[in-house]
């Protein structure tokens, strides 16, 4: 559970970090979060973060993350996230091993550089160790298990809350802050049962104050479809699906909506399309896919 809470979260970082008024001022290059007071983020990193969040193309993300921004922390916990996906799909195990070493090297680089922004940039410096420090949690999880693992995962959680807390203070209002944060705490309250905060606050967070929407109405959909709230999931995920309506990734999430509606009929559809860009999905996620559209169409009788 906390493994798949570390890719969630690095997916939703990037969105986790999780782009509607996503273009900033000309003059400091592109920052897909903020329309006023916007970072220095680089043309590349946002083509990044665009081409995971608003096209589900990880082909293309993984070609311009070939080319980071050595600066920027979204860009090694892009890195990261994606060596962590292509690990859940890989087979041989050596590889598989290679490509875990490599989402535990790009964690650390995430929380080092991290370190240094702080200097110029508390709120991202802060928030960026906090992505950090979570995805070595999902390191031990990985590596030792959720059961042997659970001191240094619970002490990873606890150290990066300690991290956003801190970017909190700086403020309380910041989109990209908001986004992370109110992903984290769905995740932990729908998927983990821990107390460590509120499904209430976490989609007040994203209702209220992350963006870019459509990243952010992605983190509603999957927190109503965990809390079983399914009408108000099937219009978040339709909102996100307005401004992102080319991306997968969102049409497989309406799918699963509407099989936990017991609507198996409506679902096939939109898993079908999904799977009409496979070559651009990772591969664990077209298995799951495959496997999950099997399973309606053997409620509908199509099988």
């Amino acid at each position: 559970m906390v493994k798949w809470l570390s890719r969630k979260l690095a997916q939703q970082v990037s969105a986790v970090a999780l782009m509607v008024g996503m273009l900033a001022s000309p003059t400091l290059a592109k920052d897909p979060f903020r329309t006023s007071n916007a970072r220095p983020i680089s043309d590349r990193t946002e083509s990044a973060f665009r081409a995971i969040f608003e096209k589900g193309n990880y082909t293309e993300a993984q070609r311009i993350l070939q080319q980071g921004d050595p600066n920027e922390p979204l860009a090694f916990a892009l890195k990261g996230m994606m060596a962590y996906v292509n690990w859940q799909g890989e087979t041989d195990q050596g590889r598989k091993q290679a490509l875990l070493n490599e989402f535990r090297g790009y964690g650390a680089q995430t929380r080092t550089i991290a370190q240094q922004l702080a200097k110029s940039d508390p709120l991202r410096g802060n928030l960026y160790q906090a992505v950090g420090t979570i995805f070595e949690g999902g390191y031990v999880a990985a590596t030792e298990g959720t059961v042997r693992g659970i001191p240094q995962i619970l002490g990873s959680l606890q150290e990066a809350f300690r991290y956003l807390d801190a970017a909190e203070k700086i403020d309380p209002k910041d989109p990209e802050l908001n986004l992370i944060k109110g992903m984290i705490d769905l995740l932990l309250t729908t998927t983990l049962n821990l107390p460590l905060s509120s499904p209430n606050d976490a989609i007040a967070r994203l209702q209220n104050t992350a963006q870019p929407r459509y990243v952010a109405d992605r983190g509603l959909a999957l927190g109503y479809r965990d809390l079983r709230q399914f009408d108000k999931a099937l219009q978040s995920i339709d909102k996100a699906l307005q401004a992102a309506p080319d991306n997968p990734e969102l049409s497989y999430l309406k799918a699963q909506i509407l099989v936990r509606s017991q609507r198996h009929n409506e679902s096939i559809p939109l898993f079908q399309k999904a799977l009409s860009k496979r070559n651009q999905l990772p591969a664990y996620t077209v298995r799951q896919i495959e496997s999950e559209l099997g399973r309606a169409q053997k409620q509908v009788g199509q099988r």
